[in-house]
């Protein structure tokens, strides 16, 4: 007891139709909890699960010695970062883990390295797996890291831990989070990752839910915290104004050296410039709407249907 470390550990996970794998993932989170912390506790956040992994959490728990389990029943499917924001919000430690998912591709000693790591000066850890990343994942990150202005780069991460300062911050920034990696890299403190060397092979099949969702936070968060909108507005107002600047050009010879139908010229020549202005306008327009949404963020709250206190 008296070689474990002091502070309170906090561990979130994601649960969205895990059966085959949840029992022996908190099998292993428990098993490091026990050796390692005298005081710890477990929050399972439950996103409107359709098969038996609230039954075999239940079932597990029945059977450890961990300080707390708890289960979070979200009220209908809210997607990873909205449902780990409500277990967040539940969290008393110190310290507090994020599994995004229950899949276990590491050496359970990943997640003590982890934490030893965040004890010398991090607020902010996180473990990547060392092995090439999905073609869609590789896609996103590119352009992501292309239009974003991070300290780091981003990547695919399994897990992170956070220490009760970054919360502390977040919290005090801004209650919303879309995409909790971002709001990490720019919450000014000190941020590390860690690779890993993958172990087996990851069984981790998304639904149509969990498909549409990722794709629908990816897309936001290109909008939300990259310069991608912005760019691509002005591209197309560069573009259409030149091609205005042609047809004036255009309509000027044909007026000139040719014999145009009787308001021909005019009706070109304003088309041209109203369509140059309004392109020049949308971009101005899109580019406070950018600002907006920067500075406020899209409201994402969260309900939870019950929580279940397991263990003592």
């Amino acid at each position: 007891m008296g070689n474990k470390q002091k502070n309170f550990i906090s561990v979130v996970v994601y649960v969205h139709n895990a059966e085959s794998r949840i029992d022996k993932f908190l099998s292993i989170i428990t098993s490091i909890l026990e050796n390692n912390f005298e005081h710890s506790e477990i929050i399972c956040v439950n996103d409107d699960s359709t098969d038996n992994s609230v039954e075999i959490i239940k079932e597990f728990s029945r059977n450890v010695a961990v300080s707390s389990i708890t289960v979070l029943n979200m009220s209908y499917f809210h997607g990873l970062e909205t449902a780990m924001n409500a277990g967040i919000d539940l969290t008393i430690g110190d310290f507090v883990f994020e599994f995004d998912s229950t899949v276990l591709d590491f050496e359970k000693e990943e997640i003590m390295n982890v934490y030893y790591r965040s004890l010398q000066g991090y607020d902010i850890v996180s473990a990547s797996p060392n092995k090439k990343e999905k073609i869609s994942s590789q896609l996103f990150y590119r352009v992501f890291d292309h239009f974003a202005n991070l300290p780091y780069k981003m990547s695919t991460e399994r897990f992170r831990i956070l220490s009760r300062r970054v919360i502390n911050r977040i919290g005090s920034m801004n209650k919303t989070i879309p995409y909790r990696k971002v709001v990490y890299a720019n919450s000014g403190l000190k941020t590390d990752n860690m690779k890993y060397s993958v172990i087996g092979t990851a069984d981790q099949k998304a639904d149509k839910r969990e498909k549409s969702y990722r794709f629908g936070l990816a897309v936001d968060s290109l909008i939300l915290f990259t310069e991608i909108g912005y760019r691509m507005s002005m591209l197309m107002a560069v573009l259409m104004m030149a091609v205005s600047v042609l047809m004036v050009a255009y309509s000027v010879i044909i007026y000139l050296a040719a014999n145009p139908v009787t308001g021909w010229t005019t009706t070109i020549l304003f088309l041209s410039v109203a369509f140059a202005g309004l392109f020049g306008i949308l971009t101005v327009v899109i580019k406070y709407l950018q600002l907006l949404v920067d500075l406020v963020f899209k409201r994402k709250h969260y309900s939870f249907e019950s929580i279940e206190k397991l263990t003592r």
